[in-house]
């Protein structure tokens, strides 16, 4: 029971550091419609526009310009035959929809300023090397791959390891830990090495 009770709160912790909304939802695949979805089309238009040499823009207004098309003749062909209208929804954006959405990134460029805050103001060296890690990561695939891909696979990518993370949070922690203490030995002894010229230089 107890362990159980732990797992659990273990996961309400990974779904609140991911925001805690709709999204923590889908990333964790606790919707598992949205989720399938998401990873059915991203991968249909990775697809379209990349194997198939397709233009987004191109592609975009063909589709745009077929349904407006389609609409156009339906309600004409609708007021003359007496036929009822095309079942179209109350097109318009609410209230609640641009607030929430606001929030949600509000949220995000919150925690991005914060974590540079945490850089710059409170020296927080861990942080610094993860920040530093995540951003070389991403230079060096983006080097192999258009941008297409690459938000294809950040994507993937997204979807995939946060569900697996919660899955095997414990076992994943341990593995950075050892990770961790190694950089940190390393990052230690560099700077030994470069300090002590320095104060050999000052004593002479």
């Amino acid at each position: 029971m107890a362990t159980s009770g732990a797992e659990s709160t273990s996961r309400r912790s990974i779904h609140r550091s991911l925001g805690g909304g709709a999204v923590a939802d889908v990333l964790l695949w606790r919707r598992r419609n949205v989720a399938v979805a998401a990873a059915v089309g991203s991968t249909a238009m990775w697809v379209l526009f990349e194997l198939t040499g397709y233009n987004f823009l191109s592609v975009m207004a063909n589709a745009f310009l077929l349904l407006v098309c389609i609409l156009f003749f339906w309600a004409k062909s609708a007021s003359l035959l007496n036929r009822p209208l095309p079942p179209l929804p109350n097109l318009e954006v609410s209230d609640a929809f641009v607030e929430k959405a606001a929030k949600e990134a509000n949220q995000w460029v919150n925690r991005v300023l914060g974590i540079a805050q945490d850089i710059a103001v409170k020296r927080d060296r861990d942080l610094f090397l993860k920040v530093i890690l995540v951003l070389w990561l991403v230079s060096y695939v983006g080097s192999f791959f258009n941008f297409l891909t690459l938000l294809y696979i950040g994507t993937m990518f997204s979807l995939v390891v946060p569900a697996l993370y919660d899955k095997h949070q414990h076992k994943v922690d341990e593995k950075v830990v050892l990770a961790r203490r190694q950089l940190s030995r390393h990052l230690d002894s560099f700077v030994t090495r470069t300090e002590q010229p320095r104060k050999e230089k000052k004593t002479e």
